[in-house]
C-alpha cells in the first residue's frame, strides 16, 4: 500500500487552512467557506440516528477563485442561520440533523455549525435562474442562449425571465470556478431520471424563494443549491446551504432597474475593491489578492447582516 505524500494528503482536505479541535470530531474536509468533521466515536451517530458531518461555517471569504486573508466577522453565523430559516421554509428534504448544542453541537461553534445527514453528492451545482445577469448574460450576448436554451431577443442585465430556467454546472475543485454545462451533459453525469428530479427541485426551491423574498422586498435573481443521495431514506436531499449571499444573487427590489449591473447583498464590495486601481491586484496574475480594507470588510458584513434581517425579519444578534 503507497502512502499519500503531504500535499496529496492536504489536496483530499481540500482547502490548507487552521481547523479547530472540537472533542469528539475528527476534521475531513475544508472547502472555501465550510470546514467538515466527522465523529471520532459512534456516539454522535447514535445520538442523531445514522451516519453524519459536523458542517462548520468560517468567516472566510472568497472573490475570483481565490480565499481572502481578511475574514467578516459573524459572517459564518449569518450564512448557518440564514440557510437554517430556508431549511424550515421550503418543504422539501434537507440535510440537517441538529444545529443546538443539545442536538450535539459542539459549544465552540454553536450558531455557525450544523450536524447533517452524510450525503452522496450529485457531482452538479444546480442554478436556477429567473433574471438575466452575471455568466448567463455573457452566453446570451454572444449566442442568445444560457446553457443552451434559447432565451427571446431584446433581453438586458437584470431582466425578468418569463420562467425561471434550470442551468446546472459541473463542479470544480477549491481554487478553479464551475463550469456552466448543458442540461443533456447533466444526463450524461448522473442519468436522466435523477437529471430530470435536480430540475425539478431546483425550480421548486426557487419558485417558493423567489415570492417568499419578493414579499420582503427583495428579489431573488438566482440561486445555486446541491443535493444528495440519503442511502437511509432512499430519498434526494437538499445539502450544504441554501439560498444565502454567498449562493444566491439577491438585489433590493425597491433600486431595481433593468438595463444596468444591480447592487446585490454579498460580496460586491469586496469584488469592486479588488478590482479597483486602489487594491493594486492584477487579477490575470498568480498573485494572492491583497488584505481587505477596514471599511469593506465593515461595509461587507453590514450587507449580510442586512440580507438575513430582511429575509427572516429577525434582529441578528
Amino acid at each position: 500500500m503507497t502512502e499519500n505524500s503531504p500535499q496529496e494528503a492536504e489536496q483530499k482536505r481540500g482547502l490548507s487552512t487552521a481547523t479547530l479541535d472540537l472533542p469528539g470530531w475528527t476534521h475531513v474536509y475544508s472547502g472555501k467557506v465550510r470546514d467538515l468533521y466527522e465523529p471520532a466515536d459512534d456516539s454522535i451517530r447514535e445520538q442523531v440516528g445514522q451516519d453524519c458531518v459536523l458542517v462548520v461555517a468560517s468567516d472566510r471569504i472568497s472573490a475570483y477563485d481565490h480565499v481572502l486573508t481578511s475574514e467578516i466577522p459573524d459572517k459564518g453565523r449569518i450564512l448557518t442561520q440564514l440557510s437554517l430559516w430556508w431549511f424550515d421554509q421550503l418543504g422539501v428534504e434537507h440535510h440537517v440533523l441538529a444545529s443546538t448544542v443539545e442536538g450535539g453541537v459542539p459549544a465552540a461553534v454553536e450558531g455557525r455549525a450544523m450536524i447533517c445527514k452524510k450525503l452522496d453528492m450529485f457531482p452538479v451545482e444546480c442554478i436556477a435562474r429567473g433574471y438575466l445577469t452575471g455568466s448567463g448574460l455573457l452566453e446570451y450576448q454572444a449566442s442568445g442562449t444560457v446553457c443552451a436554451i434559447p432565451l427571446p431577443p431584446g433581453l438586458v442585465d437584470g431582466s425578468r425571465l418569463e420562467r425561471a430556467i434550470f442551468t446546472p454546472s459541473a463542479k470544480a475543485e477549491v481554487g478553479h470556478h464551475d463550469e456552466n454545462i448543458t442540461y443533456d451533459a447533466m444526463v450524461g453525469m448522473v442519468g436522466d431520471d435523477i437529471a430530470g428530479r435536480l430540475s425539478e427541485l431546483t425550480l421548486k426551491i426557487y419558485t417558493t424563494a423567489e415570492k417568499i423574498a419578493r414579499e420582503r422586498g427583495i428579489i431573488l435573481a438566482d440561486t445555486k443549491v446541491e443535493f444528495g443521495y440519503d442511502a437511509v431514506s432512499g430519498t434526494i436531499t437538499l445539502g450544504d446551504e441554501v439560498l444565502t449571499p454567498d449562493s444566491s444573487r439577491f438585489w433590493d427590489a425597491a433600486t431595481y432597474q433593468p438595463g444596468q449591473a444591480q447592487p446585490s447583498y454579498d460580496k460586491q464590495y469586496v469584488r469592486d475593491w479588488l478590482t479597483s486601481a486602489e487594491s493594486g491586484w492584477d487579477r490575470s496574475s498568480d498573485v494572492p489578492p491583497p488584505a481587505l480594507p477596514a471599511d469593506v470588510v465593515a461595509r461587507t458584513r453590514s450587507r449580510y447582516v442586512e440580507a438575513y434581517e430582511k429575509l427572516t425579519g429577525q434582529a441578528f444578534a
